[in-house]
């Protein structure tokens, strides 16, 4: 198991990858359960694959806005290259619920 979850050329590949190159080889009974647990427990792969922060909630609905503008998002863009006649360099984006607005700006 650990030659073909771990070879040295191919890196610690995933559950499925790992299964295709075993399954070429003899094979045991719940093997494949064996495979699970051998790459679920493998210090490298928790090291690489840890999950940070909290876990994602549950999805909320959005009220629609009564009114237009009543909620918008913001959000730049920057470190663009330099172009156009103005020698923009940034992206301000500006949403609302039912149109999108994109506006050019000097930073």
């Amino acid at each position: 198991m650990q030659e073909c979850h771990a070879c040295l050329y191919m890196g610690h590949m995933s559950e499925d990858r790992t299964k295709e190159r075993v399954a070429s080889t003899p094979w045991w009974p719940q093997w494949e359960q064996e495979l699970s647990e051998y790459i679920n427990t493998c210090e490298r792969c928790q090291k690489a694959n840890r999950k940070h922060g909290k876990k994602y909630g549950l999805l909320q609905h959005i009220e629609e806005p009564k009114h237009p503008w009543e909620t918008i998002n913001m959000d730049w863009v920057t470190g663009l290259v330099s172009g156009g006649k103005e020698n923009f360099n940034a992206c301000l984006i500006i949403l609302k619920r039912s149109e999108c607005q994109v506006e050019s700006m000097k930073r």
